[in-house]
């Protein structure tokens, strides 16, 4: 996990607010553009379009990992190992497997405890299930892991880090539709720790990319259930709250990432993932220094 030295990270006076700034910058630059992208692309599609759809979730990804690239090339003086394409396909792949089982093990104890019923509905197209959660999956990820997590990480070291950005991911989901604080606080615990310890853990963000992406795409597509508050697009089946159950048990209408089951099953990977990375020494090295892995 490569924090970055040079230029506008370079050691020196006030290098903490540098790394500050210089994160703030990232989020902009990486937001802005990958977001007009999608708004542009979109905005000339009729509205049943499907499959152009997904490529216009595709270009606005592609779109922010260049801008990144770019800007850390420009103001770092260095490639961005955080995002090297060599892991990409493994570590996607296991992402993907890994966040798929962790909802499906969360549907399967709200539904085996009476909480959620599920109801298969037949097939769906996937199109824009597909890119919705690879555009939140890699903007994100980008967002928090390899701009806030890694920068603050520099300025004031690990446990700041993990932190400020877990606290950001989770209260910056208040706006969604049904948030609520007690939802913003189980995806800070649940998403903010377990994405940022595969971060850690690997030095790069295609796991965490791929377990977010995975576990969004198998909550709004696979189960049909709300994604932070939201429907994804159509769905093979459609999971509901039973009436009169606790939200704090089933997540209510934001959805079961704000569960019980939720926080308990990612806590329990997070907490895990964390452990290894603590192991293999990944928390040990000097601000500053390349963490191999």
């Amino acid at each position: 996990m490569e924090l970055g030295a040079r230029r506008v990270l370079r050691p020196g006076r006030l290098r903490w607010l540098r790394a500050l700034a210089w994160a703030v910058l990232l989020f902009v630059v990486v937001v802005a553009s990958a977001m007009t992208t999608t708004q542009v692309l979109i905005s000339m599609l009729p509205p049943d379009a499907g499959a152009s759809k997904l490529l216009a979730y595709l270009a606005s990804v592609l779109v922010g990992l260049g801008a990144y690239t770019l800007a850390v090339r420009l103001g770092e003086a260095r490639q961005p190992t955080e995002i090297a394409l060599r892991p990409m396909l493994p570590q996607l792949l296991a992402g993907v497997l890994i966040g798929a089982a962790m909802f499906a093990a969360v549907m399967a104890i709200l539904a085996m405890s009476g909480l959620y019923d599920i109801r298969a509905q037949g097939a769906a197209p996937a199109w824009v299930a597909v890119g919705k959660a690879l555009q939140a999956g890699v903007v994100e990820e980008l967002m928090l892991r390899a701009i806030l997590l890694r920068l603050v990480w520099l300025a004031f070291g690990p446990w700041v880090a993990f932190a400020v950005s877990a606290a950001l991911f989770g209260f910056g989901h208040l706006g969604n539709p049904n948030a609520t604080v007690f939802a913003a606080i189980c995806i800070a615990l649940e998403a903010g720790i377990m994405l940022g310890a595969f971060y850690v853990l690997t030095g790069r963000i295609w796991m965490s990319i791929g377990v977010h992406a995975a576990w969004n795409f198998t909550q709004g597509y696979v189960f049909g259930a709300a994604v932070s508050g939201a429907e994804l697009g159509p769905a093979i089946a459609h999971s509901t709250a039973r009436a009169g159950t606790p939200e704090w048990l089933t997540g209510g209408a934001f959805g079961p990432e704000a569960s019980l089951p939720g926080l308990v099953v990612c806590l329990v990977v997070g907490i895990a993932v964390l452990w290894m990375a603590h192991r293999a020494g990944r928390f040990s090295v000097p601000r500053g220094e390349l963490l191999r892995g």
